[in-house]
């Protein structure tokens, strides 16, 4: 009896580590950034049939850096490091269609669709050429771009980006981990024009991940932008192996595994992560 009352208290150990519950290991937390910081130009930019939500930071401080957040979520994830960044260089965020402020139109989400939404605000910005940081769905957007319009960037760091859904784990194992459970519905509500819609968004969002992308080992070999592909050890969503063959295939790439974290990367070690971000851009480190 007492063996048995071991293995059962084991497996509750063992469940309750999983699940977050015991222990404070770091890529288990969920830290909600902090409101962003005042910007120096916001608004909405008419683009591809949509108003999209953006703002500018350290406008005219250094080269631009356009910052990409993933599915589901908004340029408010970016709390944390926008004002690091922001101290050496001009810093653009926006909201993809649909998400945020943004609005969308009757058509499918796509990447390429998302993709060519921020080339068009881009040219609304007249920025030429930027180095993108893109999270999760940001990263995959990135990369789209970096297939179509490399001219229009100088660096692109993808964290956590699949090039197919074969890349991502068993959504059971990620869902475990999102201690922000609510988070994207309330924060959708809270931001959207269409509060209503967001049972709609989330099925049309879970049919992109679904469905998307597919982009060919033939497509990253064609890629010549600079690129980091970035994933934190304990990610939930996005397989290791699958990073390192999106790294190993686009030319010159780098592969960086952030330590200690999670998909959620950027709450989780923000100050480390915006470091990645300028070590890779410009070799500098953000200063405390």
């Amino acid at each position: 009896m007492s063996g048995l009352k071991g293995l059962v208290l084991a497996f509750i150990v063992f469940a309750l580590g999983y699940l977050g519950v015991a222990g404070d290991e770091r890529w288990y937390r969920f830290n909600p950034p902090p409101p962003l910081p005042r910007a120096d130009e916001s608004g909405f930019a008419a683009v591809n049939g949509i108003r999209m939500y953006y703002a500018v930071y350290g406008k005219g401080k250094g080269s631009p850096i356009l910052l990409i957040h993933g599915g589901m979520g908004s340029a408010d994830v970016w709390g944390f490091q926008v004002p690091l960044l922001a101290k050496t260089h001009e810093v653009i965020i926006a909201d993809s269609r649909g998400h945020g402020h943004s609005t969308r139109t009757n058509a499918p989400f796509t990447y390429h669709l998302m993709a060519e939404d921020y080339i068009a605000l881009l040219d609304a910005l007249k920025i030429e050429r930027t180095a993108l940081v893109g999270w999760s769905d940001g990263g995959i957007i990135g990369l789209d771009i970096a297939l179509h319009h490399p001219e229009r960037l100088t660096k692109l760091f993808a964290q956590a980006a699949n090039v197919s859904p074969d890349g991502l784990l068993p959504q059971p194992r990620f869902s475990l981990h999102q201690s922000d459970g609510n988070r994207d519905e309330t924060d959708y509500r809270r931001l959207s024009s269409t509060p209503d819609d967001y049972p709609v968004f989330r099925d049309a969002i879970a049919k992109l991940w679904e469905t998307e992308p597919h982009y060919t080992e033939a497509d990253l070999k064609s890629i010549r932008v600079p690129t980091l592909i970035a994933l934190g050890d304990h990610d939930e969503a996005v397989s290791r192996t699958h990073s390192e063959y999106i790294a190993r295939t686009i030319p010159g790439a780098r592969f960086l595994l952030l330590k200690d974290v999670g998909h959620k990367a950027i709450y989780q070690d923000p100050a480390g992560y915006a470091a990645a971000v300028l070590a890779f851009i410009d070799g500098t480190s953000p200063k405390s």
